[in-house]
């Protein structure tokens, strides 16, 4: 069928423009991930969002198309803590793996999933292969207690492909704010998610509580979902898209700053095992988000979820153990 249609509604202007609703969205997105558009299509689409942003509409609908093409994770005992680690390190350390350990230590199994977007940076890949957790290569249920680690392209060869447009073109696209919201398993899911602009803290959170989604959500660290080690960020909570603030901000430095690490994955990893083995104590900040990401697991399992409506027409429905869906 084509997305000219779409993008010719995308890409009228600042002010001619006009929104896609969650059918068309998905419609759009889907034929993207199928790889049945072409380059210059795609290209088109990606500029047209980057100048125009996405509603909690859209990405409800582009998030329709992601589930339904996803290779999921069979289903786990206890709920599947997800981390999207997509920026990698710049000027502090990547310590998702150290959020991630800290969570498998108290019994959950969690999925960090990204891919490298930069080839200068650290990723949370290459610590966790220092401190041997290797990349996963086939799809496989996930035990409590245990960290793993999927590479985005074998969730979704497709949205591998559409992260991977920012090298040619060097702007974001839907994509970029898509991983951070998947949920990549079958089961009961908690999602860590942030954002680094605070315009997007605000869509980010209309689209959290449009899909019916249990999360964290938080002020980054440089784009990852840990939270900043030298201070107190906000932490918004959702239950089935129902939110609630669990952690106010702190604007200055937390009393103890921890001496942390080089960026390199072999500083990295020395510095989490010792933390893990109590040489060193662990930030304040993460061990706070520790606390609320297992209250939110336990309050995803005791408040019930509202009804779930049919997703859009052409798109899978979504499993209702999962609850992605409002």
């Amino acid at each position: 069928m084509g997305i000219s249609h779409y993008i010719k509604e995308l890409g009228r202007g600042k002010k001619g423009t006009r929104p896609l609703d969650r059918a068309q969205s998905a419609d759009l997105l889907g034929q993207v991930l199928d790889g049945t558009v072409t380059d210059l299509e795609v290209g088109a689409f990606c500029i047209a969002m980057r100048i125009k942003g996405e509603t909690p509409e859209e990405m409800a609908g582009f998030l329709d198309a992601t589930h339904a093409r996803l290779r999921r994770l069979p289903a786990t005992d206890r709920p599947l803590v997800v981390l999207p680690s997509y920026n990698g390190a710049r000027r502090l350390p990547v310590l998702t793996p150290l959020l991630a350990l800290l969570l498998a230590r108290e019994g959950l199994p969690v999925l960090l999933h990204g891919m490298p977007t930069e080839s200068r940076k650290t990723s949370a890949a290459d610590v966790l292969e220092a401190l041997d957790v290797p990349s996963l290569s086939a799809i496989e249920k996930i035990a409590d207690g245990r960290v793993a680690f999927a590479p985005t392209g074998l969730l979704c060869p497709g949205l591998e492909r559409l992260l991977a447009v920012r090298r040619t073109i060097g702007l974001r696209n839907p994509a970029h704010s898509l991983v951070k919201l998947m949920l990549p398993g079958t089961g009961p899911q908690v999602l860590v998610s942030s954002y680094t602009h605070p315009e997007y803290a605000v869509s980010m959170a209309e689209t959290l509580a449009l899909t019916g989604t249990t999360a964290l959500l938080l002020r980054g660290t440089e784009g990852e979902v840990v939270a900043d080690p030298r201070r107190m960020p906000q932490m918004d909570g959702f239950v089935h898209g129902q939110r609630s603030t669990l952690q106010e901000p702190e604007r200055s430095l937390l009393g103890v700053v921890p001496d942390l690490p080089e960026t390199d994955a072999a500083a990295t990893a020395a510095y989490i095992r010792e933390v893990l083995d109590g040489r060193r104590a662990p930030p304040a900040s993460i061990v706070r988000q520790v606390e609320h990401i297992l209250h939110l697991v336990t309050d995803h399992l005791r408040q019930p979820a509202p009804p779930l409506h049919p997703a859009p027409h052409g798109t899978a429905a979504p499993t209702p153990s999962t609850e992605i869906s409002a």
